[in-house]
């Protein structure tokens, strides 16, 4: 029998015990991926926006709007190319639960703002000509069905309409993201639509959440920023301009410390499933003593006994870590469709799957040390002493 069947038998000898502690590695290693994606697509959202573009909100709050005036002040700001208003409508398709992001937008120069913004179905032109017109993401044409002239009523929960029915909408375009920190399942609509519908209600005409600009090439952003924040220093609303960037970083601060709150799910996984391993190796080791024994006895050395039990904890760890990798692999799709709103672009990174593998291989050994170094230790007549 070669050395590494028997690393086989020995595991395969208690079947159960070994299937579950597989099936907690599978478990372990596909929450990691998971978990670790969560942090490297955050990440790489916040790092990624655009260098050409800044965002301007309220110095108290992005849930304080600023006025529409301030556009056109802004605009004639030395550096400034272009500037799109944008407004979060924060409505529901027919329930609740179908929440999505929507945005009301000037429509002549969103496409010019964001290239980002890739039409697979209909044009620019239906989306501009109509007042009534939105441009969806693939992915919400995906889950409801809808297609290029279909009308969406969405209820305005934070811009109630007027009448007190709904909003709607008719899909002229839709896009599909061009970079990782865009998502496909985002609503964008007129800003005159929003604004002379709501001139018609109790609270009047709505301001703007954000004011994003568009600096020119060779244009200094930080003295644009700085002009930008000193033109309305005394109200009546106070700003605050950054970068497309620091903005990012900014909005996924307001959800808390997502990296160390995963991060420390993440590490009582580990630790679970290493104890898990090493409780797993360790009664295998008290099982196979006279085995090791008979080996020695054989003329196999201490060092053919370390490599026994440490083969049996790493084979062990990559068959479940492998498998649990490779389940995440297989998931990431579905996975991705439903955490595009709050993670766009979820992709798990071949660094991740790397990781996956290292972790999976660091448990082996250390699973395996304690009962390698028994074995190693062990002295054949002490093992050939031991009943079965």
């Amino acid at each position: 029998m070669s050395f590494y069947k028997l690393v086989w038998r020995n595991l395969a000898e208690h079947k159960l015990r070994s299937l579950l502690t597989i099936g907690g590695l599978v478990v372990a290693l596909f929450l990691l991926c998971i978990l670790r994606s969560l942090v490297t697509t955050m990440e790489r959202v916040t790092t990624s926006g655009s260098t050409t573009r800044l965002v301007v909100q309220s110095a108290v709050s992005l849930f304080v709007d600023l006025p529409t005036s301030y556009q056109q002040k802004v605009e004639a700001v030395p550096g400034v190319d272009l500037t799109c208003k944008l407004q979060w409508f924060g409505g529901y398709y027919r329930e609740p639960s179908n929440f999505f992001a929507q945005f009301a937008v000037d429509p002549p120069v969103v496409f010019d703002m964001y290239p980002e913004l890739v039409i697979v179905e209909g044009s620019r032109q239906a989306f501009e000509s109509k007042r009534t017109a939105c441009l969806i993401g693939a992915g919400l044409a995906r889950s409801f069905g809808w297609k290029i002239g279909d009308t969406l009523p969405l209820i305005g929960a934070l811009f109630p309409h007027p009448d007190g029915g709904a909003w709607e909408f008719e899909v002229a375009a839709i896009y599909r993201p061009g970079a990782p920190n865009w998502n496909d399942r985002t609503m964008f609509f007129h800003w005159d639509y929003f604004e002379k519908t709501l001139e018609q209600s109790p609270t009047g005409a709505p301001g703007m959440g954000t004011l994003i600009l568009h600096t020119a090439p060779g244009a200094d952003r930080e003295q644009i920023m700085a002009t930008v924040d000193a033109l309305f220093v005394n109200g009546p609303q106070r700003v605050q301009t950054t970068t497309e960037s620091e903005f990012q970083a900014q909005f996924a601060s307001m959800v808390g410390n997502v990296p160390l709150f995963v991060g420390s799910i993440g590490g009582g996984v580990l630790v679970a499933i290493l104890l898990a391993c090493m409780n797993t190796m360790l009664m295998a080791g008290l099982e196979q003593t006279r085995a090791v024994g008979l080996l020695k006895a054989l003329g196999f050395g201490g060092r053919a006994a370390f490599m026994l039990m440490v083969l049996q904890s790493l084979f062990l760890c990559l068959l479940g870590g492998g498998a649990g990798i490779a389940l995440a692999i297989l998931l990431e799709p579905f996975i991705a469709e439903r955490l595009g709103p709050n993670f766009p672009g979820f992709a798990i990174t071949p660094g991740t799957h790397a990781l996956g593998l290292g972790v999976s291989i660091l448990v082996g050994l250390v699973a395996g040390f304690l009962p390698a170094r028994n074995a190693l230790r062990l002295r054949p007549v002490d093992a050939l002493r031991t009943e079965e």
